[in-house]
């Protein structure tokens, strides 16, 4: 019986539509994620990108700043550099323009996509360090796309409490 109602879920699934990436591993999950992201943010007017849902909380300019900036950090640990347009820390404050967060949120998905497709068989394996302790790029990349996704979660919820549907959630998306 337990067979039957375990295939009767996989079966169910199979019949909605999966959008692209969705279990295909890293790279998959990444577009996905990284797609989502871009959609989601374009979606938004740029008003929404000012607010936050009470003060001393992240606007929704900032969360998408710490996200491009964080991918930058957390890529840099693993070999390449960071890039010689983060000028200060304090970006994910001063970058609020739909325009300019949009720009820099692709160009860190981008960068991290680039920089992963670069990698040379055993590459995932190699040693770094992050604030002092050991880690491996494997994990480095597993911080990035889980931190990404994370994220993407408090953006959603800003979005639901702005009214905004995200575009994957409309009817007839997927």
């Amino acid at each position: 019986m337990l067979r039957f109602v375990f295939a009767a879920v996989l079966a169910a699934g199979a019949l909605h539509a999966q959008p692209e990436g969705i279990w295909q591993g890293y790279d998959g999950e990444w577009a996905h994620v990284s797609r989502q992201l871009i959609d989601l943010a374009e979606a938004m007017p740029p008003a929404t990108f000012e607010w936050r849902p009470a003060p001393g909380v992240r606007s929704t300019s900032e969360i998408f700043m710490h996200i491009a900036l964080a991918n930058f950090y957390l890529l840099s640990v693993t070999g390449p550099k960071m890039p010689a347009g983060i000028k200060s820390p304090d970006m994910e404050k001063t970058v609020t323009s739909k325009p300019e967060v949009i720009a820099w949120l692709k160009r860190s998905l981008e960068a991290v996509k680039s920089a992963r497709a670069s990698l040379k068989p055993g590459d995932l394996e190699r040693k770094v360090k992050i604030e002092g302790r050991d880690a491996n790029v494997d994990g480095m990349y597993l911080r990035i796309i889980i931190h990404d996704n994370e994220h993407m979660g408090q953006l959603v919820a800003y979005a639901r409490m702005n009214g905004i549907v995200p575009p994957w959630s409309r009817p007839g998306a997927n």
